[in-house]
């Protein structure tokens, strides 16, 4: 960061060691990112593209993923906040919480909820009280959602008002699929009706193979439209984007695809905006 440019954040990274054993995701299918990344893999890449700090995203459900994650937070200067994982579904969910949130550098917690086979879980009533917990400590709520999910995400924002929500990877859209109506429809009445919050990340991966800026416009600006800069914010999804792009790549889609707007709001979506509502 320099006097004459703001803080610059990438608000959606991860890191994983495969021998940690809690990813059930990540299989040898996905070769490329089938192998441990670590912050030494993270560090030039960010210095080459003038981000000054991370949000590092968790990515398996597990306690133990997160204490990891902030066990390498603490040795990683660049790491401004870590989002975590609670088991939000238990009956001790506001005590463990507690216990997590007593780390300073713990900004947020995420429920894998496109994982999660009901798309009604989030409604279920035991999660209020981890829900309550995660609002009392100032903490985010990461939405890992696909369209599906988005009625019920209003629903879940309409019980919890207090709640402080990021919407992940624009709800995942099926972009390859050309489908956007739900999707569209869902996302205008969430951003009129809530205060969430949406990440400008995971798109290229959404959209496939032949990924290009012009497939990504439509989608980006709907979020624009309806959200508007204030309420948008970057992250990488690193090291999953580079299935499809690498880190500089899609830092500069990014770009392009804010390229309308002026400076100062590029600012806020580039930085400023996760600085905000991370705390960071």
């Amino acid at each position: 960061m320099t006097a004459d440019r703001p803080r610059r954040i990438d608000a959606h990274q991860h890191f994983w060691r495969l021998a940690r054993g809690d990813y059930g995701w990540l299989t040898p299918g996905l070769a490329p990112i089938y192998r441990d990344f670590e912050p030494t893999d993270l560090a030039p890449l960010l210095a080459r593209a003038g981000i000054d700090g991370t949000v590092l995203v968790q990515a398996a459900p597990t306690v133990a993923e997160t204490r990891f994650l902030l066990q390498l937070a603490a040795a990683a200067p660049f790491v401004a906040g870590v989002v975590g994982w609670a088991p939000l579904d238990a009956p001790d969910a506001a005590e463990v919480v507690a216990q997590l949130a007593a780390d300073p550098r713990l900004r947020g917690l995420r429920p894998m909820l496109h994982d999660l086979p009901d798309v009604d879980w989030m409604l279920q009533p035991a999660l209020a009280p981890g829900l309550r917990a995660i609002a009392s400590h100032d903490l985010v709520f990461d939405a890992l959602v696909r369209p599906a999910h988005l009625p019920n995400l209003r629903c879940l924002l309409a019980s919890h008002p207090d709640l402080r929500v990021v919407i992940d990877h624009g709800a995942k859209p099926d972009i390859a699929g050309g489908r956007s109506g739900a999707w569209a429809e869902d996302m205008a009445h969430l951003a009129r009706d809530t205060r969430a919050w949406v990440k400008l990340s995971g798109l290229v991966t959404e959209d496939g193979p032949a990924w290009s800026i012009e497939r990504l416009r439509p989608y980006v600006d709907h979020l624009l439209h309806h959200f508007g800069p204030d309420r948008m914010i970057f992250g990488s999804d690193w090291p999953v984007v580079t299935l499809r792009a690498g880190y500089a790549e899609w830092l500069a889609a990014a770009e392009a695809l804010l390229g309308g707007l002026e400076r100062s709001a590029r600012d806020r979506v580039l930085g400023l905006n996760a600085v905000a509502c991370y705390r960071l």
